[in-house]
């Protein structure tokens, strides 16, 4: 690394040659009338986005409706792509339909395998709260993780989180609080928003969740939706770890 903080080249690599107008290599056999002709095709090679899984759950939809935004934020940057997947379920039926639970939208798949999290690039986990922690269910899916665990798959990938609480003093902060210890226990990399929404973070005259630590809905009795700067937030939390993906797969100098 020079002083003025840019790259330079290895001192191993070979020296750079100026082939001027020289004619394009080809690899295959071929006439030398063809290896200098100048109209010569070069396939386009299209570099791999980078992914980001969006891992949710959500009983009355109030995390699906951040997590759908989410993803617009994380598909807006050129480059990253968001994939959104629900944790299995683990009630039955039965007492989903006395808890007048909705049905889940079959367009978001369901994570078969907890494997799938090995070949994203970062994660982003949505979960409602059950009294200040989160959901049992996104608590079981992390618990299914273990394996990974013991082989350190997901260690040094980026995380952050978004939550739904049912009051204001219902654990926006805390329910994301107790997603970081199984960060720490996988080795991956806690990215909260912190302030970086701008002024949207300290407007006051109307409810509004999130935090610091993440995007957030307040759901009151079930019946209230996201709001849309909410939403708005939830979209630059897709876009920020978006941003902090790209950074950390730059290639070192």
């Amino acid at each position: 690394m020079g002083k003025g903080g840019g790259c330079v080249p290895s001192k191993k690599s070979p020296p750079a040659v100026d082939t001027g107008n020289a004619p394009l290599s080809i690899s295959s056999p071929t006439t030398v009338a063809e290896s200098q002709r100048r109209d010569i095709e070069v396939p386009i090679v299209t570099a791999a986005k980078l992914k980001i899984l969006i891992v949710f759950y959500s009983m009355y939809g109030h995390v699906e409706t951040l997590a759908r935004r989410m993803k617009k934020g994380v598909d807006g940057v050129e480059g990253v792509e968001a994939v959104l997947f629900r944790v299995p379920e683990t009630l039955s039926d039965d007492v989903l339909t006395k808890m007048r639970a909705p049905s889940k939208d079959d367009e978001i798949g369901e994570m078969s395998s907890v494997h799938e999290l090995e070949s994203a690039d970062g994660f982003l986990f949505g979960f409602p709260t059950r009294y200040g922690s989160m959901a049992a269910q996104m608590q079981a899916f992390f618990d299914s993780t273990s394996q990974l665990w013991g082989e350190q798959k997901l260690a040094g990938k980026p995380a952050g989180f978004f939550v739904s609480t049912g009051t204001q003093g219902g654990g926006q902060e805390t329910t994301a609080w107790t997603g970081i210890t199984q960060l720490a226990h996988h080795g991956m990399l806690f990215v909260p928003i912190g302030y970086t929404f701008g002024a949207g973070m300290f407007k006051i005259e109307a409810i509004r969740g999130g935090s610091p630590f993440g995007a957030g809905v307040f759901a009151g009795d079930g019946t209230r939706q996201p709001t849309e700067t909410e939403l708005a937030l939830a979209e630059h939390q897709g876009k920020y770890m978006a941003g902090v993906v790209k950074k950390l797969a730059q290639p070192p100098c």
